[in-house]
């Protein structure tokens, strides 16, 4: 299995022990089984809305094929978003995970890091992708640009475990009441 996929796997369990384990109190058993997507997309998506239509997609392809083996349908991409700051174009790489579910469905985003300036000047947004020196084997862009601080196994942890928060909302409540501290 590639790297990126393995990243991805582990990181949508880690997700969901995160968020599991901590709501219940105790540990859980996750089981994350791989599916092949119908069709491998071609770069990086270069919106949030592109990234989430992307990931909605599969996951409801994923339900669609699989709904009477499974609980959840987890679809994981990373995308680029742009935002203008200063009258200045910043480019922002993040991970962004759709989740289907029996109590519905809901997205989660990772936190995101900008591409540093100098990498993406003068760039349009279809040369963006290959501007920062990254593989699938290396961890990808984000290992790349955070010197190996976050990964791609980290930052689907966060969006799955942050798309589970969402869906589970008011379902499930945390086993101690926060109690104040003085």
């Amino acid at each position: 299995m590639a790297s990126s996929h393995a990243d991805k796997l582990l990181g949508v369990r880690d997700g969901f022990l995160r968020f599991f384990e901590h709501r219940l109190g105790r540990p859980t058993s996750v089981v994350v089984v791989p599916q092949s997507p119908a069709v491998d997309p071609s770069g990086l998506p270069l919106t949030e809305e592109e990234t989430l239509a992307l990931a909605a997609g599969r996951a409801r392809d994923l339900e669609e094929r699989l709904r009477s083996h499974y609980h959840f349908f987890v679809a994981t991409e990373g995308g680029l978003q742009s935002v203008e700051v200063d009258g200045q174009l910043r480019y922002f790489i993040r991970n962004w995970s759709y989740i289907i579910g029996p109590y519905g469905d809901a997205c989660g985003g990772s936190g995101s890091v900008q591409l540093p300036t100098r990498l993406v000047e003068g760039l349009g947004d279809k040369e963006i992708p290959a501007a920062v020196p990254a593989t699938r084997r290396g961890g990808g862009m984000l290992r790349t640009l955070t010197g190996g601080l976050e990964s791609r196994r980290s930052t689907v942890a966060a969006s799955t475990m942050n798309a589970l928060s969402t869906l589970f909302y008011g379902i499930l409540e945390m086993p101690h009441p926060l109690r104040r501290q003085f």
